[in-house]
């Protein structure tokens, strides 16, 4: 069956961002004239995801309204015979179909998960980290949708990080059964350099069974004192690593996002020359 559900935990406070996200969610935050969370809705949808359970906290409705309709701004900017503009903010609209559950607490990636479980058709289904862009030809949710297909189990996405950071991961370990592709063995939830198993690191994408939500039930806080994400995937009998194609960008730090602003604006059918001009002068 075709997996079509994807959970988007985007319940965080954004710190590193303050005092701009005191008022704005970080997932709304510019990459050149898209949102990060556009990026990340987009690439599922490019994948087949269809349906988005936005797992959320006060002061996040915004996101849910940028997909929604606008009935009053769509009449201004067609009265106004802005129709580009209008035709833009109807594709937005058209995207995908969204749902929000609250996550009441922050207890970590895993507690995010299993707030959504409601929300989901008892199906396997997708879990994006919005703060994780990859610009790739083959969207990300796609390779690990065919490498779910071809395996079954869960499957997550993987990137070789430097082996001093890997107590900022998910660490996974285990044979490699293609150059791309590991049968995961072990998983370690930020582990110390000295310790870590590997330096294969989780990367913001998951496809996951619905054995999930019985493991994350069962599963005691772990590292930070919260609920694992990785710790109940541990525990699944099949599991799957690719390494993913793509050029990675963590925008949930300044530096992160800084760094996919220039990526996407110099290559921007519109922006790009002149941002590639800016970019020149400042060198």
């Amino acid at each position: 069956m075709a997996v079509t559900q994807a959970v988007l935990p985007v319940a965080g406070l954004g710190t590193r961002f303050l005092p701009l996200t005191k008022a704005v969610p970080k997932e709304l935050l510019p990459i050149v004239d898209r949102p990060c969370l556009e990026y990340v809705v987009a690439e599922a949808v490019a994948a087949g995801i269809t349906d988005f359970v936005f797992v959320t906290s006060r002061g996040k409705g915004a996101l849910e309204e940028y997909f929604d309709r606008s009935p009053a701004l769509e009449a201004t900017l067609e009265a106004a015979g802005k129709l580009s503009l209008l035709a833009e903010v109807r594709r937005v609209a058209s995207l995908a179909r969204v749902v929000s559950v609250r996550q009441d607490a922050m207890r970590g990636l895993g507690h995010a998960v299993l707030c959504a479980e409601p929300a989901l058709r008892g199906q396997d289904f997708v879990v994006i980290l919005p703060d994780d862009i990859v610009d790739a030809a083959e969207p990300v949710v796609g390779q690990l949708l065919r490498v779910h297909a071809e395996e079954g189990g869960a499957v997550v996405a993987l990137k070789n990080v430097p082996r001093e950071r890997t107590n900022r991961y998910g660490i996974c370990a285990g044979p490699m059964v293609r150059p791309d592709r590991m049968r995961i063995e072990r998983m370690v939830e930020k582990p110390a350099p000295a310790e870590a198993p590997s330096a294969l690191s989780i990367v913001g994408r998951y496809v996951l069974p619905t054995a999930i939500f019985d493991l994350l039930r069962s599963t005691p806080p772990g590292a930070g004192g919260e609920i694992q994400l990785t710790d109940a995937l541990a525990r699944l009998p099949l599991a799957h690593g690719h390494v993913f194609s793509g050029a990675h960008f963590d925008t949930g730090n300044p530096v992160g996002l800084l760094e996919a602003q220039l990526h996407y604006a110099t290559r921007h059918p519109e922006y790009g020359e002149a941002a590639r001009a800016l970019c020149a002068r400042f060198a």
